[in-house]
């Protein structure tokens, strides 16, 4: 499914707003490292999800284009705890997530949910086999359509994050808890990887940093 130039003329028009900066979960230790060159998808490669749409890169940001499920996964490697990585997203077009990221957590992995379930649910598939509309990490937020918002998520052993805008929107213990994705194939976005599922979404900014995780005596 190709993107109409009407999709990429938003990307043109959309003012960025400053990435939110709160509540470390641990203590970098490392400078951010990009995961996007802004010019091409060096690093990445389309999701083989069926019934994708298109992806590209335009004026220093990737667009994901509405399909089933649309994404890019990262071909290199990435941490498996203990780290930190934040992005800028925004809704251009459609009602659903726009806003998906796909992590490891240790030798599983999970989902972070933005703007699903009809446009407005933020939560973690899966927790214990419930997913981001089920658990108790799961909130209601309202994303406006062409705005960007940044996004941070910091992941340790026993702790998963999530801040949206500099606020503190998911904040997981996740000792002893079953952490997994939701069946389907967000598997494919393993290791790590974005998805937009029915929505036209831009993405920039990413970003990664080692977490050097503090002991509390």
């Amino acid at each position: 499914m190709a993107i109409s130039g009407r999709f990429v003329l938003a990307v043109n028009l959309i003012c960025g707003l400053p990435a939110g900066l709160a509540g470390q979960a641990s203590t970098p230790s490392a400078e951010w490292t990009s995961l996007f060159d802004g010019k091409s998808l060096k690093g990445w490669k389309q999701t083989p999800f069926l019934g994708r749409g298109e992806v590209q890169v335009t004026d220093g940001i990737i667009v994901i284009g509405a399909g089933h499920l649309t994404g890019i996964t990262w071909t290199g490697d990435f941490p498996k705890s203990g780290y930190e990585i934040r992005f800028e997203a925004a809704r251009l077009d459609g009602n659903d997530f726009f806003a998906g990221i796909t992590f490891p957590v240790q030798a599983s992995f999970c989902s972070w949910i933005n703007g699903g379930w009809g446009g407005s649910v933020v939560g973690l598939s899966s927790l214990d086999g419930d997913d981001a509309s089920e658990n108790d990490t799961s909130t209601v937020r309202d994303f406006v359509r062409g705005r960007w918002y940044s996004f941070r998520l910091a992941v340790t052993e026993n702790r998963i994050q999530g801040w949206i805008d500099g606020q503190l929107v998911i904040d997981a213990d996740i000792t002893g808890r079953r952490v997994g994705l939701r069946p389907g194939e967000i598997d494919l976005s393993t290791p790590l990887g974005f998805a937009s599922y029915s929505t036209v979404a831009g993405l920039r900014s990413i970003e990664y940093r080692r977490l050097k995780v503090e002991s509390h005596k």
